[in-house]
């Protein structure tokens, strides 16, 4: 048996006894951590449909456990609960309760959490077995018009020119993910340029493991939508974080990370073309993330999908040569950053316009505005990511960085 398994504790050393007494009996089982104080709150209609079960750890005083269980055992399609409390066992006992198997000792009993583990998976696996005999089954699974198994629509959030776009319960990554539905069918007899870059957008993230490049889960097609199954992050974008007072310090910091997310797709022959603050989001640890690969390129695509030199982006972070639909490259996206590291340390950005074309305009003919003496220290940085010509930035992100060490950041 390979079994699927959602931890959730407070304390790491709980996890990690967890784990390696499941990874004893099953080398090939896949646990999935839940920090509880530490990470977000389980989504209200998340279900750990993908999981044999879920245990939670938790030593004296254990009523958060206690009402935590009761929770999740509310949800009528919750994966079996294990309760392990690190404490004797009360008399009398609880009243026994279906979908909950209780373990009371001083120490975890690893005997008994995989008998008790075991037990639980059965229970699970007969549990969804019936389930799937229900005529309204599959509705769960239904994306607008589109069924999608092993993906439980929870709710539409957004959509795009191409895309919808839902947060759903993956059972395969056990986790909630951000699912990007196209929304045209492509015609086998003709080739959508929109469609080639949704695939191609994939592609090149799934590709990339860096930890401040978005993970991709999953690609497919169901009822003719090709779809993509990505992280999600309840933390929000970088937009929504750039409404709060930001140190320069923090800035910097961010900064660095996408300078080096930058550098990672750069490396594989990829712009991104569209960098801006609600294209780059934020995890709960703090981390920042680059998303929305859509309008992506690999450089050996260019002349097949902009052949027509259409202008792609958001005109407030274009480069000059972008925003004149002249040929890019890595330099433009330098270009992009220097525009939102400038707007996250001064607090505005550098040009702004009654229209896009007066936007388009000052990024190739204004002066940058002048920067506050508290900023002279960034100066040189902003004014060489910002440079109009290509040839007098920075050259690659590498470059960015090192200047960027080279910083003095006040106290």
């Amino acid at each position: 048996m390979s079994l699927r398994l959602l931890l959730i504790a407070e304390r790491p050393e709980y996890r990690l006894l967890v784990k390696k007494h499941v990874e004893i009996e099953w080398p090939e089982a896949t646990v999935l951590d839940h920090r509880l104080g530490e990470d977000e709150p389980l989504e209200a209609k998340f279900a750990a449909a993908g999981f044999d079960a879920a245990v939670i750890v938790a030593a004296p005083p254990t009523d958060a456990a206690e009402a935590l269980a009761a929770i999740l055992l509310a949800k009528p399609e919750f994966a079996p609960l294990v309760l392990v409390l690190l404490q004797e066992a009360p008399a009398p006992l609880p009243a026994p309760v279906p979908g909950l198997h209780r373990l009371y000792g001083k120490k975890i009993d690893r005997d008994q959490l995989i008998r008790v583990l075991a037990n639980a998976s059965r229970e699970h696996k007969r549990t969804l077995n019936k389930m799937r005999s229900n005529p309204d089954f599959e509705e769960r699974y239904k994306f607008g018009t589109v069924i999608i198994k092993g993906h439980r629509c929870l709710r539409q959030v957004g959509s795009g020119g191409m895309c919808k776009i839902y947060l759903a319960e993956s059972e395969r990554a056990g986790t909630l993910v951000v699912l990007k539905v196209f929304s045209q069918v492509p015609d086998v007899s003709e080739r959508f340029v929109g469609f080639d870059r949704f695939l191609q957008e994939y592609e090149i993230v799934a590709g990339l493991k860096h930890e401040n490049i978005v993970r991709i889960y999953d690609l497919g097609v169901a009822d003719d939508h090709a779809y993509i199954a990505m992280e999600h992050f309840p933390a929000g974008d970088l937009r929504h974080r750039m409404k709060s007072p930001m140190t320069p310090a923090t800035a910097l910091h961010f900064l660095e990370q996408m300078a080096s997310a930058l550098g990672a797709i750069h490396a594989v022959g990829v712009l991104h073309r569209d960098l801006k603050p609600a294209n780059v989001m934020l995890r709960t640890d703090g981390s920042l993330c680059l998303i929305d690969f859509g309008l992506a390129k690999a450089n050996e695509l260019d002349v097949e999908l902009t052949g027509t030199r259409e202008i792609f982006g958001t005109p407030y972070y274009m480069s000059p040569e972008q925003g004149h639909a002249e040929l890019i490259d890595a330099r433009s996206d330098l270009y992009s950053l220097g525009v939102v590291f400038y707007e996250m340390l001064i607090g505005r950005k550098p040009y702004t316009g009654a229209s896009a074309m007066e936007v388009i305009y000052k990024h190739k003919r204004a002066e940058l505005p002048a920067i506050a003496p508290q900023y002279a220290n960034y100066e040189p940085l902003l004014k060489r990511m910002l440079a109009k010509s290509p040839d007098d930035r920075y050259q690659s992100a590498r470059e960015v960085l090192d200047a960027a060490a080279e910083l003095k950041i006040p106290a």
